[in-house]
């Protein structure tokens, strides 16, 4: 063979050689880094930081692992964050049960943990355990990242009514804010003055309210509104037909006697009890968070550990993770059509929420000191979108508050001392 053959011959045989040890050393490394090759959601080495700095985003890097039940409950997060936030934010996931290099690079203690880094790579801040959606995306605006492109949240905001309310005080619910019927009016006198319910019921939840009431004392200020006469009677020496109306909601009638209620047609007929009898019924069933007295029917369920409760509004039914200190799971319906919305709470942060879309509204008024305060339980609510929302408020023009989201809500509640909690939803107590 020719010398110039010879020579093509091992060259090419050199080129062939580097070739494949520049294949293999690819492969290597998109082993070793798998966001290199494709995929933005899983990395298998520390590695991995270093593209980050030169696509100049953000990243939030999950070290966990797949069995671990919290790490489990990450995963639709750092997915929804993945696709949500594609261009602004990278977000990775390592599985330190198969990677314990990864873990040992990161100084990971316990799983899952986050870890928050800039652009250029740098640490800013690192969380353990289980880390909301919400609670990730108000840690990077605590950081100075904002992924909203600058563009302020859109959320309802009313701070001044839209009409103001026409009703005279005396035809407004004390607690629910309603009209008042005349035919279930029930009143409690004062020493300067009266205030006004709705119904007995509406009364009780005042009751329930009050901070160690005087019994006795309290049932003798309460005057109820006969249903023959319409006329105002005492609430102890009336008669009661306590029913049940087609939904499984308590129905009273109050008569100033035995014989009259008797003679009550048999179709709204219910059974004749006293006061005390009546006011055991209505204080039977309790918020698990501010103690109000509650209608199962009216309630947001909640469920703890294997026990069941209520909350009597959204937010309370929120509140009971804080005063139990434990993870729970509410069942809530959108104020305006009744459509289910569920909520399920991990270390204090909402862990899956259906829809997606729903939200809460927070109703406000100006206390004396010009703060805003929570205008009650009575005016709170979720909704399952903001259409939902607005077309709620545009039955209800004199409402004031705002638009917040379910784990703003919640993280509220979260931040209540035990003091606070003690005096929630407390008539002169709340704060």
């Amino acid at each position: 063979m020719k010398a110039p053959a010879k020579i093509v011959i091992i060259l090419l045989v050199v080129a062939a050689a580097a070739a494949a040890i520049m294949l293999k050393g690819n492969k290597s490394r998109n082993a070793a880094n798998p966001s290199t090759a494709g995929d933005a959601t899983v990395a298998e080495s520390p590695t991995s930081g270093r593209s980050d700095a030169a696509a100049k985003l953000p990243k939030l890097l999950d070290l966990g692992a797949t069995k671990c039940i919290p790490c489990k409950m990450m995963a639709p997060i750092l997915e929804n964050l993945k696709k949500e936030y594609a261009g602004k934010m990278k977000v990775e996931f390592i599985d330190v049960w198969e990677n314990e290099g990864a873990g040992k690079t990161y100084g990971v203690e316990m799983i899952p943990t986050q870890i928050f880094f800039d652009a250029g790579g740098k640490e800013l801040f690192r969380h353990t355990g289980f880390f909301g959606k919400e609670d990730i995306l108000a840690k990077w605006r605590e950081l100075g990242m904002d992924f909203s492109g600058g563009k302020p949240s859109v959320a309802i905001v009313r701070e001044t009514p839209v009409a103001a309310d026409s009703r005279t005080r005396d035809g407004v619910c004390f607690m629910c804010d309603e009209t008042v019927n005349a035919q279930t009016k029930t009143v409690v006198k004062g020493q300067t003055e009266q205030r006004v319910f709705c119904s007995p019921h509406c009364y009780f939840i005042y009751f329930s309210s009050l901070v160690n009431p005087d019994v006795k004392g309290e049932d003798a200020k309460v005057s109820v509104t006969d249903s023959a006469s319409g006329n105002l009677i005492p609430a102890t020496a009336a008669s009661y037909l306590y029913g049940m109306d087609a939904k499984g909601r308590a129905t009273i009638k109050t008569f100033e006697s035995k014989e009259a209620a008797a003679k009550e047609p048999q179709a709204n007929a219910g059974n004749l009890v006293s006061w005390d009898v009546l006011k055991s019924k209505e204080l039977a069933t309790r918020c698990a968070f501010c103690d109000r007295a509650v209608y199962p029917e009216d309630a947001c369920a909640v469920k703890f550990g294997t026990t069941h409760g209520y909350g009597c509004c959204t937010h309370c039914s929120l509140g009971v993770a804080a005063r139990l200190k434990q993870d729970i799971e509410v069942e809530a319906k959108d104020g305006l059509t009744g459509e289910s919305i569920r909520v399920k709470t991990l270390d204090g942060q909402i862990a899956s929420l259906e829809p997606a879309t729903a939200i809460a509204w927070f109703g406000q008024k100006k206390g004396l000191d010009g703060k805003w305060v929570s205008a009650g339980c009575f005016k709170q609510g979720f909704f399952i979108n903001e259409t939902n929302l607005q077309k709620w408020l545009d039955a209800r023009p004199a409402m004031t508050g705002r638009q917040i989201t379910i784990a703003q809500a919640l993280s509220d509640k979260m931040k209540l001392s035990p003091e606070q909690i003690s005096k929630a939803c407390k008539l002169g107590e709340c704060n």
